[in-house]
């Protein structure tokens, strides 16, 4: 049974100003998405759902199903603040949806087989996806047992401004410990540092350590592990308007809990992507010298 990618598109992208999931960035008018879409159908991926508003179902599917619905199996999940468990009650306020791995769970009803996360706007290389499917490949049969691809840090970085990226930890292993989020990390040189819990700015060590950039594996299993947390998290936070329900939260209370082994997979690709729109530019060359060096076609679908 080939693996499924699972691809996280319902958000807006505040800081880039606009649908940057859509945006062309390819030498042919591609998005940073089709080259995702491209590197897992070589990896060996069998299908691609996407996860995203309901309110542009129809520019999707204009823009995508008729670019690569003929090479891969596709669908779609919608997420909205009202898709919840039975029971579980929530601020009347909120409109936001509840974050990442409730856009996971959107997924629950139409994925039976190993899956991966990723977000729509961040390019992660074919070497990333090939490591995953050979991960997926080897749980087929297993339960509990996820993965991360680990990116290193000097990979990561923004050229445009700051960044947040979850700061992996991992054991003699390579099983993931802990991921603490640092919101705020910036580009110095040769190097770069994090803003601490005071405010104060700290130089990293190693600019190699593993950060999670939201590319995980996981076998069905885990949308019912996501379910029993998710209530747990709107019994306690669901009056808070601003709560999230991140994907490292879940996998955070798995590790604790002895529920599941994540393996931290590290990948030579160097992330890039459109966090600002000062980052298009250069997003826009980098994948030209890719063209240039045989990596990908001029044009992806033709």
């Amino acid at each position: 049974m080939q693996p499924t990618l699972l691809v996280l598109a319902a958000g807006m992208g505040s800081r880039y100003g606009g649908l940057k999931q859509m945006d062309s960035v390819g030498p042919s008018g591609e998005t940073i998405m089709d080259y995702s879409i491209y590197d897992a159908m070589r990896a060996g991926f069998g299908k691609v759902v996407f996860v995203i508003r309901k309110d542009f179902e129809q520019a999707f599917r204009d823009t995508f199903v008729s670019r690569f619905g003929n090479e891969i199996e596709v669908d779609f999940v919608f997420q909205s603040v009202d898709k919840v468990p039975a029971g579980c009650t929530y601020n009347p306020e909120r409109t936001k949806p509840w974050g990442t791995n409730h856009a996971v769970m959107m997924a629950a009803e139409i994925i039976k087989e190993p899956f991966a996360v990723i977000n729509a706007d961040d390019f992660y290389g074919k070497e990333s996806f090939e490591i995953m499917a050979k991960f997926l490949n080897e749980v087929q049969n297993k339960r509990n047992r996820y993965c991360m691809v680990g990116f290193r840090l000097i990979n990561t970085l923004s050229e445009s401004g700051a960044v947040s990226r979850g700061i992996c930890e991992k054991d003699d292993n390579g099983n993931l410990v802990s991921a603490v989020e640092r919101t705020h990390i910036e580009s110095r040189g040769f190097g770069a540092a994090y803003k601490d819990e005071s405010g104060r700015m700290v130089a990293f060590e190693n600019m190699d350590v593993p950060v999670s950039m939201n590319m995980w594996g996981f076998t069905p299993e885990y949308f019912r592990h996501s379910k029993k947390y998710f209530k747990e998290f709107l019994a306690e936070n669901g009056q808070n308007p601003k709560s999230e329900f991140y994907i490292p939260y879940v996998i955070d209370l798995l590790i604790k809990n002895n529920k599941a082994v994540v393996k931290v997979l590290d990948t030579p690709s160097k992330w890039f992507g459109v966090t600002y729109a000062e980052d298009k530019p250069g997003v826009m060359m980098k994948l030209n010298e890719l063209v240039q060096k045989g990596v990908y076609p001029q044009n992806l679908w033709k």
